[in-house]
């Protein structure tokens, strides 16, 4: 696997490559994520983001990590003028389906609008995904109902069971009474009542991954206290989450990952650590196989 790192002098990648090289040869593991081993990969220098995602574009690279001296905003601008937007599911769907020599495509039109930030918070054996944690700031429903598919399908390539998705709320099951958050939750919920995805909420962040307090909360969800997928109802909330995690509960975040676009890219946080690079490398590794 080729990745292209535009900031491939920043002394963090340097010490992440060196040490996840070390970690291949040995056949060291992480958790959760790499547990087979680490991947082999050839990381590629760019001089710029712009160089970086022609790279990834021609194919000469098969990501792009980037983010740990840029802003986010600097990769995400760069993915917007590089990068199409990705078909939806069921256009993927469609395409393998009906593929032959002589089909026309159906209308290449029914692609993403939203692009998104996912979190990929490991610890042990605990992995958990998050999103969105680094776009949108105030997702509409519209857009919500996007970046849980585009989060379920980076969920189904990185878990070996199917992925459990929880929509995060102060609230579970209406508990919390009338607020527009979460009507908003409990919307998108039905939205997804007869999906293949298995989703459910709202709920409170306990409830969602704490078999306990899911019992006494949510009795009947096949989702709470069993979630590894968080979906959160706004910017503020996923950004101070996938933070606390991190700074807090001793987790190794990977990314953001940004979603909905037809390349797979990895923004990373300009506070990374070499482990956080690591596992940035594997998680990658597994989106775009």
């Amino acid at each position: 696997m080729n990745i292209v790192f535009p900031e491939f002098n920043n002394s963090t990648i340097q010490a992440a490559l060196e040490r996840h090289a070390e970690m291949h040869a040995s056949g060291e593991s992480i958790p959760g994520i790499a547990p087979d081993g680490v991947s082999e990969i050839t990381a590629l220098p760019a001089p710029n983001l712009t160089t970086a995602c022609a790279m990834v574009k021609s194919g000469e690279a098969d990501t792009m990590i980037a983010g740990i001296d840029y802003s986010s905003r600097d990769v995400i601008l760069a993915c917007r003028e590089h990068f199409p937007m990705s078909p939806k599911p069921q256009l993927v769907k469609q395409l393998q389906v009906e593929a032959s020599p002589t089909s026309v495509n159906p209308a290449i039109s029914e692609r993403y609008s939203t692009f998104s930030g996912l979190a990929v918070m490991q610890k042990d054996n605990q992995v958990y995904l998050l999103a969105d944690m680094a776009a949108c700031k105030h997702p509409s429903k519209a857009q919500l109902i996007e970046i849980i598919h585009q989060t379920h399908t980076s969920a189904s390539k990185l878990f070996s069971e199917p992925p459990r998705v929880a929509l995060l709320s102060f609230s579970t099951f209406g508990s919390g009474g009338h607020d527009d958050t979460i009507e908003l939750m409990q919307a998108i919920r039905q939205e997804f009542q007869d999906s293949e995805i298995l989703l459910d909420g709202e709920m409170q962040l306990d409830a969602a991954i704490n078999p306990a307090i899911a019992q006494k909360k949510f009795p009947d969800s096949p989702v709470a206290g069993q979630a590894n997928v968080l979906i959160v109802p706004d910017l503020n909330s996923g950004n101070i989450l996938y933070k606390a995690f991190e700074h807090i509960a001793g987790f190794n975040v990977a990314g953001p990952i940004l979603q909905g676009f037809s390349y797979p890219v990895s923004d990373l946080s300009r506070g990374s650590s070499v482990a956080d690079v690591i596992l940035t490398i594997e998680v990658m590794a597994k989106l775009i196989k």
